[in-house]
């Protein structure tokens, strides 16, 4: 099958900066196949929209990458890895949440279970103590979901911080809109 790159989140919503690491990880790793775990219920932080709606917005984001969009339904990173029971994956992540990682659940037996591809920005490069965590550069983006759902309840534009058809679902379904 080839190497699997697994890209997990709340995606709430996916943005251009999620679908640019995507790209950058298959061409740096040469992922075979990318599969974009969008997780129903995140144990560090609520989601807005429900795991549906996130779901159907992940789908539209990665379409282009041919992924596989599935919904996560461990709240933890490890009991997804350990569920799943991928042969040598890798996991890609943000520098920011290399930051954190020593937070997560049980963040040594993740890296036994999967590498880690981490994005980071041109010139900046996390100290890593794991020839297990992989950094590659990735152009930044100023972008943010809390950004995007601040925009929706404002009534500003979201041109050119999700893909198209992410920006019309969230108008057609009246997401993140202020009640």
């Amino acid at each position: 099958m080839g190497l699997i790159g697994i890209l997990g989140g709340r995606f709430d919503p996916p943005h251009v900066g999620h679908a640019a690491l995507a790209r950058a990880a298959i061409k740096r790793f040469g992922i075979d196949r990318l599969r974009v775990t969008v997780v129903a219920d995140a144990a560090h932080k609520g989601a807005e929209a429900s795991a549906e709606h996130r779901l159907a917005m992940a789908r539209l984001a990665f379409s282009e990458l041919d992924a596989i969009v599935v919904l996560e339904e461990h709240r933890f990173t490890v009991d997804a890895l350990e569920a799943a029971g991928y042969e040598n994956p890798i996991f890609l992540v943000g520098a920011d949440q290399l930051a954190a990682f020593p937070t997560w659940k049980d963040p040594d037996r993740v890296l036994e279970l999967a590498r880690m591809g981490v994005a980071t920005r041109p010139g900046f490069s996390p100290a890593t103590r794991s020839a297990r965590i992989e950094l590659f550069e990735l152009e930044p983006h100023a972008v943010s979901s809390t950004e995007i759902r601040s925009r929706v309840r404002h009534g500003e534009p979201i041109d050119g911080l999700v893909a198209p058809a992410v920006a019309a679902y969230i108008a057609d379904q009246g997401l993140y809109r202020q009640d």
